[in-house]
């Protein structure tokens, strides 16, 4: 019933039926005190992500493309990237949820280790997503009961999908990853000597 639930409301954004919400949802530019951030606030470079985290591309970026970018342009303080959820499935929905529940000092571990078990979690059987992604957070200390009120946390899944909106709204996110860099939309997995002629171009300008 809440995977029809999820699908119906998707398929709803994806066709723009509802002006009213689009009109009144905030600037996908603004990044806000809640958001998952990571690296200096006060970087001259901001890269916004849109991912779904059922999508292989998403994981192909986060398992060989990130790591690099974090020791290259994050650490070094030219960088801060925030994280956002564009699920285009129940699975990833699922995922993105359980992301909102994990401690901010740990969420980045969480976050990788979710998309390199990629294949383990996600299937089109929701049962069978909802029961191994339960396996793996509770290797890291979630109890039943807190996976539980997690999944169950309309509260995240109203965010989530307010985001979806936005990211309508201000850019027509089509697929995933996409980026937000500086304010210019960059579609599609980029390898490392790509966000590095980005990153660089913007660096010496």
């Amino acid at each position: 019933m809440r995977k029809l639930f999820f699908l119906t409301v998707w398929s709803f954004l994806i066709t723009l039926a509802s002006q009213t919400l689009l009109a009144n949802a905030n600037s996908a530019l603004e990044i806000g005190e809640d958001e998952f951030v990571i690296g200096d606030k006060d970087a001259p470079i901001t890269i916004i992500e849109y991912a779904s985290m059922s999508c292989s591309h998403c994981a192909s970026f986060h398992n060989n493309t990130l790591p690099d970018i974090k020791k290259e342009y994050i650490d070094t303080g030219k960088v801060r990237m925030v994280f956002r959820d564009y699920p285009f499935n129940y699975p990833a929905l699922l995922g993105s949820m359980m992301m909102r529940c994990i401690a901010s000092d740990v969420r980045y571990d969480y976050m990788n280790a979710l998309y390199q078990l990629q294949n383990t979690w996600v299937n089109k059987d929701p049962k069978i997503s909802k029961k191994e992604l339960y396996k793996i957070m509770q290797s890291g200390g979630m109890t039943k009961n807190e996976f539980n009120e997690c999944y169950s946390n309309l509260d995240n899944e109203n965010l989530i999908l307010e985001g979806v909106i936005a990211a309508q709204k201000d850019f027509n996110i089509k697929s995933t990853p996409s980026f937000i860099v500086n304010g210019n939309l960059v579609e599609g997995n980029k390898n490392i000597k790509e966000f590095r002629q980005i990153i660089d171009k913007i660096l010496s300008e």
